[in-house]
């Protein structure tokens, strides 16, 4: 594979070459002085402030030749929407916000999972390639519902099928720490509830089709969280009223987000919209009880709440399993007992 890096110091080179490691021919270059034209590339990297006005106008000198490479990933040293709108102006197909680690970079270039046969593989097989593929995959679709662009239904399914078969081979726990060690923030809660909800499917019999929409559930459930401004997505402390608010807002805002894709079964769509929800009437945004909560969303909140509790973040460290089934186990009225008795073998053994 051909990848161009361009970057605005030789450190910033240098850095991106070390991520992508061996297995791509890569060349690279200062901004200021480009040679893309007449180059073919399988892919640019622009490691490149963003905020920059010299950084601006040379990549909007060399636009046209940008635009026949087919991956253009820019790296942008805050994730922030002025920097995505000016990202993707400029004629990226992606970007990744800082730090960026290697599985990030490649599954970058890569796309998504059919992507891997082009002769790149992560040192590990299975799960990291999973993994990383799942993380791109979610990178891109909350880039896509930003700009309004319908997200692609077919490769979540996709990568939800993906998840299940790596978790029916090598278990629960390998699923977990791979996401724990190579993946962060919201990315890393989306795999942890793809794999919890995954495994808890499989413990509980669930047939293909249940299986699938459970899959395609658990990889879009937080999609409405790509409204909701990172610094209160990853605040370490308490929120605040203002704060909660806007994380509260993501069940509905994601519903909106996809309740226009006719891909998008109605069962689905009940999963965005009410993975929050709690038997006796105390969740949001609706404020459902008892039956009005399908089977597939009582099954997703039990493994949100989970993987939530479970993941890593750089301000705590990850709740024991043991300490969390019995917070679980606490919720009572609020989760269905007998699912909760059921995840235990989930939780615990899996």
């Amino acid at each position: 594979m051909q990848v161009h890096v361009l970057g605005d110091s030789v450190a910033k080179l240098a850095q991106v070459r070390q991520l992508l490691g061996e297995g791509c021919d890569v060349t690279t270059d200062l901004v200021s002085s480009p040679r893309l034209s007449g180059a073919s590339y399988d892919a640019v990297i622009a490691a490149i402030d963003i905020r920059r006005p010299e950084n601006i106008v040379a990549l909007k000198e060399m636009s046209g030749d940008l635009a026949r490479v087919p991956k253009r990933v820019f790296l942008v040293e805050q994730r922030s929407r002025i920097s995505l709108m000016q990202s993707y102006a400029l004629g990226a197909t992606t970007v990744l916000g800082a730090p960026v680690n290697r599985s990030r970079l490649r599954a970058g270039i890569l796309g998504p999972v059919a992507s891997f046969k082009d002769g790149i593989t992560e040192p590990a097989e299975g799960g990291v390639r999973v993994a990383a593929a799942a993380a791109a995959y979610i990178d891109s679709m909350f880039e896509a519902v930003m700009r309004g662009i319908p997200v692609d239904v077919k490769g979540a399914a996709d990568l939800g099928n993906e998840i299940i078969c790596r978790i029916s081979q090598d278990g629960l726990s390998s699923w977990l720490g791979i996401v724990r060690e190579h993946h962060e923030g919201t990315f890393q809660h989306c795999l942890l509830v793809a794999g919890v909800a995954a495994d808890f499917g499989l413990s509980l019999g669930l047939c293909p089709l249940d299986m699938e929409r459970l899959g395609l559930a658990a990889i879009l459930h937080d999609v409405g969280k790509a409204s909701v401004p990172l610094a209160v997505l990853d605040k370490p402390g308490r929120l605040n009223d203002a704060e909660r608010k806007l994380i509260e807002g993501h069940a509905v805002n994601g519903f909106e987000m996809l309740r226009s894709n006719t891909e998008i079964s109605p069962a689905i769509l009940d999963a965005v919209r009410h993975h929050h929800e709690y038997l006796d009437g105390s969740g949001y945004p609706d404020r459902l009880s008892g039956k009005a909560i399908s089977d597939l969303t009582r099954i997703l909140t039990i493994s949100d709440i989970f993987a939530a509790l479970i993941e890593y973040r750089s301000y705590k460290q990850p709740m024991p399993r043991e300490v969390a089934m019995e917070i679980l186990q606490s919720m009572h009225g609020k989760l269905e007992t007998p699912l909760v008795a059921a995840f235990r073998e989930t939780a615990l053994f899996r």
